[in-house]
C-alpha cells in the first residue's frame, strides 16, 4: 500500500467550498419558521398546503439522497455537486417569487431534490480529498458541526430577514452562495467518479424513493398526528418496497448499493450509532425549544438566539475527535464515551426547573450536544473510510439517509411520550384544547382575564416540565444502550479498515 498523500492548503480552502452548499441545505429545513404568518397573508394556503410547504423538502430530500448519491458515483461528485447548486438557485428563485402555494410547494419539492445531490457528494469529495486518515476526520468533523449547525441558523437567519425583507428574501439567500460555489468547484475540487460504471439502475432508484418516502411520511404523521390505519399502511408499504429494493440490488450487475458494505462491522456499527445519536438529538430538540417559548415565555427569536449557545460546545467538541483518534484510542471507546457523556447531558435535563431553569437547559443540552456530535463525526469518519472511494457516493447518502430516519423516529417516539405524560398529568383539570399540548394551553389562556390565564398556564407548565424531565430520563436510558452498542460493534475496530486504500487521484479517473 503506497503512502498516503497529506492534503495541502487547496484542499482545505476545497472544505470551506464545500460546507458552504451543506449549511445552506440543512438551515433550508428550519428557515421557514418565522414565515408562516407572511406566507399565510400572501399565498392564502389551506392548512393542507401549509403543512405541506414545510414538509416537502424533507420527505424529498430524505428520498432522493440514496439515488443521487449512486448517482454521484457514476456521473462525477464535483459535476453533480454543481447540477445541485444550479438545480437550488432555481428552485430557490422559484421559491421567492412564487405567487401560489402550490407553486411554492412545487419549489420547495425541487429543493429538497437539489439539496440530495449536495449532500452526499460534498461528504463523497472530502472522502477523495483527505486521504490521510487523521486529516479525514478533522475534516468530517467540521461537516458534522456545519450539518448540525445549518438547522439551528435557519430560523434565527430568517428571524432577521423577515424582519428587515419580505418572506421570499429566506429563499434569495441561497443564490449568491451558490454561484460561488459554481465558480470555485471546478478551481478548487477534483472530479471523482466509479472508474467501472454500468448502466445506472433506473428501477431500483425509483425503488429507493418509493421505499424512503412513505416510510419517512408514516413516522412523521405519527409523531404529529397520531396512529392511524394510512400511516401505519404507509410505513408497511415502504418496509415491503425496501425488502424488493434489496433483493434486487443483490441480483443486479451494477447495483446502486454495494450491500456488502453492510457486512463490514465498521460501516454496521457506524450507521446504527449514528441512527441512535441522531434520534436523540433531533428527537429531544423539541422540547429545549417549547421550554424556552413556552415555558419561559421567550419570543421565537429569542429563543433561537439563545439555542445557539450549545454549539459552543459543539464547536469544542467536534476537533477533539481527531486529537484523540492521534493519540491512538480506540474507535468503539471514543463512541461510547460521546454516548456517556450525553447521558450527562439528559440527567441534568432530568432537573430542569419550571421556572428559572434557563442555565440548566443550556448546560444539559450543550452536554448532550458535545457528546452525540463526537459520536456523529466518529462514526461517519469510520464509515466513509472503510469503503472503497469509488463507492463513496452512495455510502454517503446511506449514512444520511439513517440519520434522517434517526431523527423521525426520534420526533415519534420521545414526542410521543413526552405527550402522554404531559396528558396523563392534566387529566381532567383543564380545558380540552389546554390538555393536549402545552402550546394548546397557551392558545386557550391568551383569551382569559389573568387569574384564569394563570389557573391554565401554571398546571400546564408544570405537566410539560415533568414530561421533559420524563424524556430526558428515557434518551440518557437510550444512550446508555447505545453506549454498549458501540463497544460491542466498534470494538477491536483498526484505525484503518482492510478496505481503506487511497482514492484514486484525478489522474487517475478521467474527469
Amino acid at each position: 500500500m503506497r503512502e498516503e498523500r497529506k492534503a495541502g492548503r487547496r484542499e482545505w480552502i476545497g472544505l470551506v467550498v464545500l460546507v458552504l452548499p451543506l449549511l445552506l441545505v440543512s438551515m433550508d429545513v428550519s428557515v421557514l419558521y418565522f414565515t408562516v404568518p407572511f406566507i399565510s397573508r400572501d399565498l392564502a394556503p389551506t392548512s393542507t398546503e401549509q403543512l405541506w410547504i414545510f414538509d416537502i423538502y424533507g420527505f424529498v430530500l430524505a428520498g432522493f439522497l440514496i439515488t443521487m448519491g449512486a448517482l454521484g458515483d457514476r456521473v462525477g461528485r464535483r459535476r453533480l455537486l454543481m447540477i445541485g447548486a444550479v438545480g437550488f438557485s432555481a428552485a430557490s428563485a422559484l421559491a421567492a417569487y412564487s405567487g401560489s402555494a402550490p407553486t411554492l410547494i412545487a419549489a420547495r419539492a425541487i429543493l429538497g431534490v437539489a439539496g440530495a445531490t449536495l449532500m452526499p457528494s460534498t461528504l463523497a469529495l472530502i472522502r477523495n480529498m483527505f486521504h490521510d486518515e487523521k486529516q479525514r476526520g478533522t475534516a468530517i468533523a467540521v461537516w458534522t458541526v456545519a450539518m448540525t449547525s445549518g438547522i439551528a441558523l435557519g430560523p434565527i437567519v430568517s428571524g432577521v430577514l423577515v424582519e428587515h425583507f419580505w418572506w421570499g428574501s429566506v429563499f434569495l439567500i441561497n443564490i449568491p452562495a451558490m454561484v460561488l460555489l459554481l465558480v470555485l468547484a471546478p478551481i478548487l475540487l477534483p472530479e471523482h467518479r466509479n472508474p467501472v460504471r454500468g448502466r445506472f439502475d433506473v428501477a431500483g432508484a425509483v425503488l429507493s424513493v418509493a421505499a424512503v418516502l412513505p416510510v419517512i411520511w408514516g413516522i412523521k404523521e405519527i409523531a404529529a398526528h397520531g396512529v392511524d390505519a394510512i400511516r401505519i399502511a404507509a410505513i408497511v408499504a415502504g418496509l415491503v418496497i425496501v425488502t424488493v429494493f434489496v433483493r434486487r440490488q443483490q441480483r443486479h450487475p451494477d447495483p446502486m448499493l454495494d450491500l456488502a458494505v453492510l457486512r463490514r462491522p465498521a460501516f454496521a456499527g457506524s450507521v446504527v450509532v449514528s441512527l441512535l445519536a441522531t434520534f436523540a438529538m433531533v428527537g429531544f430538540a423539541i422540547f429545549s425549544t417549547q421550554y424556552l417559548q413556552l415555558v419561559l415565555g421567550m419570543s421565537p427569536l429569542e429563543g433561537a438566539l439563545w439555542s445557539l449557545a450549545p454549539t459552543l460546545a459543539v464547536g469544542a467538541a467536534a476537533p477533539l475527535v481527531s486529537v484523540l483518534a492521534r493519540r491512538g484510542v480506540d474507535r468503539a471507546t471514543i463512541v461510547a464515551a460521546g454516548f456517556v457523556v450525553a447521558v450527562g447531558g439528559f440527567v441534568l435535563l432530568s432537573t430542569v426547573p419550571v421556572e428559572s431553569g434557563l442555565w440548566v437547559l443550556l448546560a444539559g443540552a450543550g452536554c448532550y450536544a458535545a457528546g452525540l456530535v463526537v459520536v456523529m463525526s466518529t462514526a461517519t469518519e469510520l464509515a466513509i473510510g472503510t469503503v472503497p472511494p469509488e463507492r463513496a457516493g452512495s455510502s454517503s447518502a446511506l449514512m444520511e439517509t439513517a440519520s434522517e430516519f434517526g431523527g423521525a423516529l426520534g420526533i415519534a417516539i420521545l414526542g410521543s411520550i413526552g405527550t402522554a405524560v404531559y396528558r396523563s398529568h392534566l387529566a381532567g383539570q383543564l380545558p380540552a384544547a389546554a390538555r393536549e399540548t402545552l402550546s394548546g394551553a397557551v392558545a386557550t389562556a391568551a383569551h382569559l382575564p389573568e387569574p384564569a390565564a394563570g389557573q391554565v398556564l401554571g398546571p400546564a407548565r408544570a405537566a410539560f416540565v415533568e414530561s421533559l424531565h420524563t424524556v430526558a430520563w428515557a434518551s440518557a436510558g437510550i444512550m446508555l444502550i447505545a453506549a454498549v452498542v458501540a463497544l460491542t460493534l466498534l470494538r477491536r475496530l483498526p484505525a484503518g479498515a482492510p478496505q481503506d486504500r487511497p482514492a484514486r487521484t484525478p489522474d487517475e479517473v478521467a474527469a
